[in-house]
């Protein structure tokens, strides 16, 4: 804890610690963050107790949530997602990656507050869920147009599938294996092949050049 405390202080950010799960959430009631980074394995409450609770909590609906875990831990990301967390940081902590990864989730978020991604041959509208090409408008379908939004929120991160089920579809809906392939298909044959490129075994990331 005084570690990290210690690192993000150096960056410029205000960091509160908890030592175990019951009193994370009272602080976090109390300070109501931008940012919450849990370990999974924490004394009283883990970390998937505390972000199913503070998921329940009003003031904590668009709050980052980001997991710390050990790859040993009998742990899924489809488990972390499902109990509402944004992101998850592997074990162990590299200062510089997880600043780096901290300030990218943060940095995505910021985007998404904003109606209009512009880049320099394409730019998406939220608000008028709108995308043009050179200029010209594309018709996208909603889940086209969600997935396509979700991978340019941050440009050249790979979202695996399992995230982009869990965002896109919802973790209560079943859907096919190759329902998403079928969907960037489609999404490539309308906006081209440059935008979106495939990380085989992984999923996929948005390269706006």
């Amino acid at each position: 804890l005084e570690f990290l405390k210690y690192n993000f202080k150096n960056e410029g950010y205000d960091v509160t610690i908890a030592n175990n799960g019951k009193s994370a959430i009272e602080i976090a009631k109390k300070y109501n963050p931008d940012l919450i980074l849990l370990d999974v394995m924490m004394p009283g409450l883990d970390g998937m107790e505390i972000c199913l609770k503070l998921r329940e909590l009003p003031q904590f609906t668009d709050t980052i949530i980001v997991f710390l875990t050990a790859r040993n831990e009998d742990y899924s990301e489809v488990a972390g997602f499902e109990v509402g967390a944004d992101d998850y940081i592997t074990k162990p902590v590299r200062p510089k990656v997880i600043l780096a990864r901290v300030k990218s989730i943060l940095k995505r978020r910021n985007k998404s507050n904003k109606s209009n991604l512009d880049f320099k041959r394409l730019k998406i509208n939220i608000e008028k869920r709108e995308v043009f090409i050179d200029k010209a408008k594309i018709n996208l379908p909603k889940k086209e147009f969600n997935i396509l939004y979700l991978l340019a929120l941050e440009p050249e991160k790979v979202f695996n599938r399992e995230e982009i089920y869990h965002k896109i579809w919802g973790e209560k809906v079943i859907v096919g294996d190759r329902t998403l392939d079928v969907h960037i298909r489609k999404l490539r044959k309308k906006i081209g092949n440059d935008f979106i490129k495939t990380s085989k075994g992984i999923g996929y990331s948005f390269h706006s050049e």
